[in-house]
Parts: structure tokens; sequence; C-alpha cells
């Protein structure tokens, strides 16, 4: 009676494993028949989330952009249903490495140049049309490499413009975490001084709301370290927190999926 009753438990766990897999949206969780099998049933658009390796204050951890960017494609994916998330690009255009500029001034900041970057996005928009994706969509959570996602978007779209794969920047996923998402936070009482433009309040409460573990909450709240020389810009990421973080991720998505479904209905 005990055997039988392991077998079946056994076969219970099996079957919730089975439906863990099959339910995710990351093609990386997927065997190729499943992603096969997933196209075939309609799951035809593909989501390239983009990050960056970089330095994000003595607080957020170097690979802040990477792991939110997987959360929210996620995110989105799961609220469109027929899509399927692609593996982040990690290595992006982050600045010049001798002289040091920008983010690369910092340790453990990662760059490739923007035509590395640029064949990087075609071979993998490429490599989902053979595997046949018809609308393919890049999305980016760092503002250095936005106007490269439209070149190679605008690029492929003409090459493939007998094709029924079309290929989508959608620009506006990083616009609404900017302008929209500080109306937002200031709507909510946060000041105007506090948001930021990187490490600061805004930036930091995003990844509270995806990714909390990769915030050094003590180290937040340290007022001598939070300098442009320490990596924080413009703001004061003392009071984040995941709710304000979430005022943001709700712009995001929602405005995400707006532009992918009037993409895939476009003719």
């Amino acid at each position: 009676m005990k055997i039988r009753l392991s077998c079946i438990a056994a076969l219970v766990l099996l079957l919730n494993i089975q439906s863990v897999h099959a339910a995710s949206v990351y093609l990386e969780d997927m065997t190729w028949t499943e992603l096969r099998d997933a196209v075939a049933a309609g799951h035809t658009t593909a989501i390239v989330p983009i990050g960056g390796t970089e330095q994000s204050g003595p607080h957020m951890a170097l690979g802040k952009h990477n792991a939110r960017v997987k959360i929210i494609a996620g995110l989105i994916a799961e609220k469109l249903g027929d899509a399927v998330v692609a593996p982040v690009i990690a290595y992006v255009p982050e600045g010049a490495i001798d002289p040091p500029t920008e983010h690369m001034k910092f340790p453990g900041t990662l760059t490739i140049s923007d035509a590395a970057f640029m064949q990087v996005l075609e071979s993998a928009a490429a490599s989902l049309k053979l595997g046949g994706f018809k609308h393919i969509v890049f999305i980016g959570d760092h503002g250095g490499y936005q106007r490269d996602l439209s070149l190679v978007a605008d690029k492929l779209n003409a090459r493939w413009k007998t094709s029924d794969t079309r290929v989508l920047a959608d620009l506006d996923y990083y616009r609404l975490a900017q302008v929209p998402y500080a109306n937002a936070l200031e709507a909510a009482g946060v000041q105007q001084n506090e948001i930021g433009s990187h490490a600061a309040l805004a930036d930091t409460s995003l990844e509270l709301a995806t990714v909390p573990d990769m915030v050094r909450t003590d180290r937040m709240k340290d007022a001598t370290m939070m300098t442009v020389e320490q990596g924080v810009y413009g703001g004061n990421p003392a009071r984040s927190s995941a709710a304000l973080g979430q005022l943001g991720i709700d712009l995001i998505v929602s405005g995400t999926v707006t532009a992918i479904r009037k993409f895939e209905a476009a003719k």
C-alpha cells in the first residue's frame, strides 16, 4: 500500500513539474519540441528583452537591468497570451573602454560596440524567424542603445518585406519608465529631487518591485554614498519602495502590451 501511495505521489509531482514547464513563457525553460508546439498553437510573438551589465550605485547589483527586464518581459508575455520570451541580451554598448566613458568608469560594467550589439540583435531575430515566429519585439531596459533597436528593426523589416515576419522596436517600453513614471511618482507624493535618472528613487523602486534581492536596502539609505561619484544620478533612493516601483511596472506592462497588440494586428 505504501509503495502504491509513493508511486501516486511521484506521478502527481511529475505532472506538477510538467505543468510548470508547459506554463512557462520563457524560451529557455522549454524543450525544442515544447517550443515547436507552442508556435504551432499560435504563440508566434517573440519578445527579445535587452538589459545591460552596469554599475547602479553602491546599493544595486550590476545585473539590475538583466534581471528586471526578464521579469517584466514575462509579465508582458503572460498578459498577451501568445508570446514567448527569448533569453536576455546582457552585453550592450555602455561606453568606451580606453579612455573609459560613462558607466565604464566603474568596475563591473561590461561594454560592446554598437556594431557588435546590432549584429547580435540581427542574429537573434533571424534565429527566431527561422523558429517560426511572425512578430519579433525588442524591448530595452537601458537608454543608451534605444536608437540601435530602431535601426535593426528597420533594417530587418526592409530585408524581410516579402515575408510574413516583422520586427518592432518598442521604444515606449523605456519611455514609459521616464516622464510618465516620474509623473506617477510625484502624484504619489514623491519629491522631484528624489526621483533621479539613474540608481535613485525611480530606478531603485522598479528593482524592488521586480527583483528585490538585488537591492542592498541598508546602503540605499546612506546619504554619503548617494553621489554622482558613487554612481547615483540626480536623486536619492532612500525612500524607494516596491509599492512605488509597482506604479512604473503597471505603466510599462500595460503600455507595452497595448503596443504589441497593435503591432500584431497591423497589416
